[in-house]
């Protein structure tokens, strides 16, 4: 879905790994780019992987470059940060093959479920998303939104 040259990564959709091992991402998501267009995928500490878009690629990319060659805290996040991270476009069928490690990290052998964030996507194992979920239902969700001015 896009609106005003903005993409919007909304929905759940749970989809299967194919015999490859390849992803099929949700239509609404996809035909918003270009084949050729540049994804990044990269673990998430909370166990799953986050999906950052070419917009979310281009903010990141400036952030990255501003980085000092002298701090050596910066360069030693980056250095860690882009050895697990994976880019990516989707086939002509709109499929990824993300790498035995970021599978691995997400807990992902067959089934995954893709989760919108609005500007991005993250990809989880059924059952972690589930507790992700349970952790953010009920009043749970009212608080969250509350924290955040929602």
């Amino acid at each position: 879905m896009a609106t005003e040259g903005k993409v919007f990564y909304t929905g759940l959709f749970r989809h299967t790994l194919d015999d490859k091992g390849r992803l099929t991402i949700p239509s609404a998501w996809r035909h918003a780019h270009a084949a050729e267009e540049t994804f990044l995928a990269t673990p998430h500490p909370d166990g799953y992987v986050a999906v950052l878009p070419p917009k979310e690629v281009d903010l990141l990319h400036a952030k990255i470059s501003g980085l000092k060659m002298s701090d050596a805290k910066a360069q030693t996040f980056a250095a860690r940060f882009f050895s697990q991270t994976q880019d990516f476009s989707f086939d002509k069928a709109g499929r990824i093959g993300l790498s035995a490690e970021l599978l691995q990290h997400a807990g992902i052998e067959k089934d995954a479920v893709l989760v919108g964030t609005l500007t991005k996507f993250n990809i989880y194992n059924p059952a972690r998303w589930q507790q992700e979920e349970a952790r953010a239902s009920g009043e749970h969700f009212g608080d969250l939104m509350r924290q955040m001015d929602i």
